[in-house]
């Protein structure tokens, strides 16, 4: 080792004209030097060559780290330092590294100083999975049918991996709602089959990252390490595994992005790289989580600064991403887990949170290097105008977002719900719909805003239509027929319930994901009637809109409800699909001619759930509380 460093600092002293007097006396201190194996932690570990942008930020974390007296030279042909980064806390190095065009896969040796001991680390440079041929960083699109789950709750495969020595959290127990239950990535890829089988084409889990707290760990929006797979869910190996079933079965992977938060045990705020790591208080200051304040002309600063600096929870510290450090630990953490395990979207939890001109960079740079990649940013806010602020927008406002699109909020709240469980009003009832979705103008693209009934952090939307199966048929008939990328929490199709008070509640296990489960809801047989028709709707409209143009990609036209009957198209130059919903306690006449610039030059109407079929000529009738997609034929 120590004739590659002689040959490193002969190179730097005729770099950098430094004196053979001092080159001698740097050359003695090494010789009293031991050499250690490596004990220091390299974040990333690995990178590609051929990237498209060729700097690269190493962060060192070990002991007491020191450079001596020179930058560090690496004898890897194509592969450069720019600069090395001394900061506050001794434990911590920064790298900047250049790798060129020409740089080839193989090992790259990085020396440093730890406890006054030479340490040789290793950055593995592969070669990328463009180069192999791998499908991924595809996008999801309104194509697409996103299916929703929490790994530790959806199914256990591999009871071997249930508890990991030495991690905090050791609970394990299904009965309780807030504990561990033990499900897996072996788990979901054991059920694939059955997720295809509802049409869906994608995947999203809540986040796989390591969250090494002492509890509520089972959620995963607490990271620990960013570069560790959380080991109790199979690890990096299974992650990657399933990522590789899905897109062998022509399927898409999603991964959950945590940008403004770490676990209060992430190993940067144990031992924090410098001070203004984090955003810190005199005394804790949790958000308040007012978006509003970042588009009011009127708002307060201070109220603003602890909106956005403000911590989410207590044990999850915010991190500052005005801090270069952060930012570009955050960003090429980003672009090294797409690249490794083949992401095809990502969806950004508390977009709203976090610094919004670090996001937009952020943004870019994931686009810049997968231009085909989607995101959607978790906007949970009021209004139409306070969602579209956060996305690609029509707005003329100073800020000027670059995300793509947004977890649809507005359609829910102020959509759907209202819709089925309100009486029809002027303003009320399913006029709410329509009016929230008169409003998408103020999107550049409101397809690429992701629309939902519930998910992990609200009431399940069986029990906000108060158990009316009837209502739950109608939410999933729209979800699957409006405009925009529609996303299923798992359990919607089999009649899972749960108010979240608390949130546990609502994340409830997929019943039949472990041994012994009686009944198994991912067989028929383990299914009731009623769990049976919501099952065979959901897969019925799932896999019929993997084929209909009209509702992948086709324009969206909605008529003013009338007496809480709502008609809607979707439509293209190949397909009409027209959808009625009637969401009041009335039979209620259907007249296909009052439709005219849609039905016109159509004979029939054919529902895509039944079959049954309707002359669009005469007058049809909706039973109460349900909806129609009918195909409309020549």
């Amino acid at each position: 080792l120590l004739p590659v460093f002689y040959v490193s600092l002969l190179t730097i002293s005729m770099s950098y004209n430094i004196k053979v007097k001092g080159l001698l006396v740097v050359i003695l201190f090494l010789l009293q030097i031991p050499v250690m194996a490596q004990k220091a932690t390299l974040y990333p570990g690995n990178w590609w060559v051929g990237m498209k942008n060729p700097a690269l930020q190493l962060m060192v974390h070990g002991h007491n780290l020191e450079l001596s007296a020179f930058i560090p030279h690496i004898n890897y042909p194509g592969v450069s330092v720019k600069k090395v980064h001394t900061v506050e806390n001794k434990n911590y190095l920064f790298i900047d590294l250049l790798i060129s065009p020409t740089a080839r896969s193989g090992k790259v040796s990085i020396p440093v100083i730890e406890d006054g001991k030479i340490n040789t680390l290793t950055l593995e440079l592969k070669a990328r999975r463009l180069g192999r041929g791998t499908a991924f960083a595809q996008g999801v699109t309104s194509s697409d049918f996103i299916y929703f789950l929490m790994p530790d709750r959806f199914s256990n495969g591999d009871k071997g991996n249930d508890q990991i020595a030495g991690l905090r959290d050791q609970s394990l127990d299904r009965d309780s709602i807030g504990l561990r239950h033990g499900g897996d990535l072996q788990g979901i890829i054991n059920h694939l089959d059955y997720i295809q089988s509802l049409g869906v084409t994608t995947l999203w889990m809540t986040p796989v990252y390591i969250n090494d707290m002492p509890r509520r760990t089972e959620h995963g929006y607490a990271f620990t390490d960013h570069y560790t797979i959380e080991p109790r869910f199979g690890g990096s190996v299974m992650y990657k595994k399933l990522s590789d079933e899905l897109h062998s079965r022509g399927m898409k992977l999603i991964q959950d992005a945590v940008y403004n938060h770490v676990g209060s045990y992430h190993f940067t705020v144990l031992d924090k790289p410098m001070k203004n790591w984090l955003h810190e208080w005199p005394t804790y200051t949790q958000t308040n989580y007012k978006d509003q304040l970042l588009m009011d002309p009127y708002a307060s600063a201070q109220q603003k600064k602890v909106l956005t600096d403000g911590w989410f929870v207590k044990d999850m510290p915010d991190l500052n991403q005005n801090n270069p450090y952060v930012a570009n630990f955050l960003i090429q953490n980003a672009i090294w887990a797409v690249e490794e395990f083949g992401v095809d979207g990502w969806r950004i939890d508390t977009y709203i949170y976090n610094d919004l001109a670090f996001m937009n960079r952020c943004n870019k740079a994931l686009l810049d290097e997968y231009p085909a990649i989607t995101m959607f940013g978790e906007t949970w806010v009021h209004g139409t105008a306070n969602q579209a602020y956060f996305v690609d927008n029509n707005l003329n406002i100073p800020f000027k977002s670059n995300l793509p699109g947004a977890t649809d909020f507005q359609t829910l709240f102020y959509g759907i719900t209202p819709a089925l469980t309100q009486k029809f009003g002027w303003t009320d009832g399913v006029n709410k719909l329509y009016q929230t979705l008169s409003n998408d103008f103020l999107y550049k693209d409101a397809n690429r805003n992701v629309i939902f009934l519930d998910n992990h952090d609200m009431t399940r939307f069986l029990s906000t239509v108060n158990d009316d199966i009837a209502k739950l048929k109608m939410g999933i008939i729209w979800l699957l027929t409006c405009r925009g990328i529609p996303q299923m929490y798992y359990g919607t199709e089999i009649l899972m319930k749960g108010v979240s008070n608390p949130d546990g509640w609502v994340r409830l296990d997929f019943k039949g994901g472990w041994n012994g489960d009686v009944p198994n809801k991912f067989i028929k047989e383990g299914r009731s009637d009623s769990e049976q028709q919501v099952f065979g709707l959901t897969s019925k409209l799932g896999n019929y809109r993997k084929t209909s143009s009209a509702i992948k990609t086709g324009k969206f036209m909605q008529y003013i409800p009338e007496n809480g009957l709502y008609v809607y198209f979707r439509y293209d130059a190949k397909q009409t699909v027209m959808c009625v919903m009637n969401t009041g306690d009335n039979a209620m006449p259907v007249n296909f001619s009052k439709y005219s610039e849609r039905t016109n030059g159509f004979t029939k109407a054919v529902s895509v759930v039944d079959d049954a079929a309707y002359q669009t000529n005469l007058t049809a009738t909706i039973a109460p509380k349900s909806m129609w997609v009918l195909e409309l034929k020549p």
